[in-house]
């Protein structure tokens, strides 16, 4: 059996992302901040929260969703301000249901995120096992765009953070 070593340049880089993070979110680098943040990262890591083993992050794919993610909620925040300050305009706001593939339940947070962060969506609900969600849209006459949009969303979603096939065992 091939042991994994404590220290390498991939978990040392993801402590520093992580210490730097930790920083970002209290606002400002001190010298606790940077202890506590490579802490927390070592203790992440430690723990194996999100670490290897588990398909990595591809970043090319990563970037693609980040990118058509902040070109939405440009978008969709024009369309949004043309509707609320063109005089009578209407929108047909729905609730609609949208089913996510088998691959793309492991990632429904991102999917969560990166729909209601787009003005005009909302993640409301999803099913119990994640088979489907109910978004909150402003035109349901795009449904059909929508639902594929979403998809979209997913497959890169399952590209960018693989997740590794179940292991079948073999019973005999």
């Amino acid at each position: 059996m091939r042991r994994r070593s404590l220290f390498t340049v991939r978990r040392l880089l993801t402590v520093v992302g992580l210490m730097l993070a930790w920083c970002a979110l209290w606002g400002t680098i001190s010298f606790a901040n940077l202890v506590s943040g490579a802490a927390v990262g070592v203790a992440a890591l430690t723990v194996g929260v999100g670490g290897s083993g588990r398909g990595g992050i591809r970043l090319g794919a990563m970037l693609r969703l980040a990118g058509i993610v902040g070109l939405d909620m440009v978008m969709s925040t024009a369309t949004v301000a043309r509707v609320v300050l063109s005089p009578g305009g209407r929108t047909t706001e729905a609730i609609i249901s949208v089913p996510i593939s088998a691959p793309a339940k492991h990632h429904l947070l991102l999917l969560y995120v990166a729909i209601t962060v787009t003005p005009g969506t909302a993640v409301v609900a999803a099913e119990a096992d994640g088979s489907v969600l109910y978004l909150h849209v402003l035109d349901a006459d795009r449904r059909d765009a929508v639902e594929a949009h979403v998809q979209r969303l997913a497959d890169l979603a399952c590209e960018a953070l693989p997740t590794p096939e179940p292991k079948m065992e073999v019973v005999s």
